[in-house]
């Protein structure tokens, strides 16, 4: 069973992109590969059991478990130890991918307070997106009652396209709410 945004993608952007850009063969048309989310929990150092509540939560985010981060290095300053935990990090691929790409779009970020857009220019210059949350609770599946601290949440759309434009363009055929040019 495909996805609404899958379908979507399939059967109208792909035709749109190839006549946008005109490219001569359909496999040259930007496609989502994976969606990265990540929580980096800074707090952690102090109240390591942040860390599970945190990926307790991701996981019912993505839908998928989600990984804890350790750290690489110890940093003194941070009062970090090497391997201590840190954060945590799910990576989502085909039906999983679309169906959070859906809710994102559909759901959670229009639940946004005085959300006016999505900031156009958060391309990475090779057609990725990174895209930061500053709640996390903006996501139906989390319980305010139940989370402990509001935890901000990054998340990355990795593209195969080539340019910002073409990333832009992809997005924007699928629904996501980019905020309009403001006028000068």
């Amino acid at each position: 069973m495909t996805s609404r945004l899958q379908k979507v993608y399939r059967d109208d952007v792909a035709a749109a992109l190839m006549s946008e850009f005109k490219y001569s063969n359909v496999n040259e048309v930007p496609r989502i590969l994976k969606v990265v989310c990540n929580m980096g929990l800074g707090e952690a150092v102090q109240n390591p059991k942040i860390v599970e509540s945190a990926q307790v939560e991701l996981t019912d985010i993505a839908g998928q478990k989600a990984v804890v981060a350790r750290s690489k290095k110890a940093i003194a300053g941070f009062k970090l130890r090497k391997g201590m935990p840190i954060g945590c990090s799910v990576t989502l691929r085909r039906d999983r991918m679309w169906e959070f790409l859906d809710r994102l779009m559909n759901i959670a970020l229009p639940r946004v307070r005085d959300f006016r857009g999505v900031s156009p220019k958060a391309f990475d210059g090779r057609g990725n997106y990174s895209l930061g949350i500053r709640e996390h609770i903006i996501f139906p599946e989390i319980d305010y009652d139940k989370t402990d601290k509001v935890k901000g949440l990054n998340v990355t759309i990795v593209t195969t396209a080539r340019t910002d434009e073409e990333g832009r363009a992809l997005l924007r055929h699928l629904g996501m709410p980019f905020r309009k040019a403001t006028a000068k």
